[in-house]
């Protein structure tokens, strides 16, 4: 189940915020800017090549590229396998993220499967959310941030990008990101 958790900056210890509730979630992103939304699941097979996630999903992705101008869309899955090029791979995808960013562009992301957490670092707090099967979260252009996906990353998500080349990202000098509780100490708690 989606999950919000906030900190202040300053210190991971201690937790100002941490809720279910979907209501108060939405309403706390979108005082920062952060679009949160939630579609039906869709039953998908295990490793569905990105077209046939898209079109599960078609209706809901052309009105969210109609309406926010979205030119490229894609569908990542992430699968955990036992191979040790898996698990290369996953660590790879993982440790890229996991620093403090930027995009010059908006951050969509809809999970159709699995989980992820975006973690927002905005006006001196930190806000992680949880994002579930389900969760369409949008994280606005030059917001500071980072994702974990986990140790054994599985998921599907849907992307959608202004421009082709998808986000760059413009990491931090000095990442704080070390220092709060990662996705799969998160997850344990839940």
């Amino acid at each position: 189940m989606t999950q919000l958790t906030v900190w202040p900056d300053t210190d991971p210890t201690t937790v100002l915020t941490r809720t279910r509730d979907e209501a108060e979630i939405r309403e706390t992103l979108a005082a920062l800017g952060v679009r949160f939304s939630r579609w039906p699941v869709v039953d998908l097979p295990l490793n569905p090549p990105s077209d046939e996630v898209i079109k599960a999903y078609q209706t809901r992705v052309d009105e969210v590229s109609t309406r926010e101008g979205y030119h490229f869309v894609d569908a990542v899955t992430m699968t955990p396998a036992d191979t040790d090029a898996w698990r290369e791979q996953a660590a790879t995808a993982r440790a890229k993220f996991l620093s403090e960013h930027t995009h010059d562009d908006d951050e969509d992301r809809f999970f159709a499967r699995g989980s992820g957490i975006f973690y927002l670092h905005i006006d001196g707090k930190v806000h992680a959310v949880l994002c579930e099967a389900g969760d369409l979260l949008s994280v606005p252009a030059n917001t500071t941030h980072w994702f974990d996906m986990g140790t054994r990353p599985d998921y599907i998500s849907i992307r959608f990008f202004h421009d082709d080349n998808g986000w760059i990202a413009n990491f931090l000098d000095d990442s704080i990101a070390h220092h709060f509780p990662t996705y799969d100490q998160i997850t344990a708690e839940s």
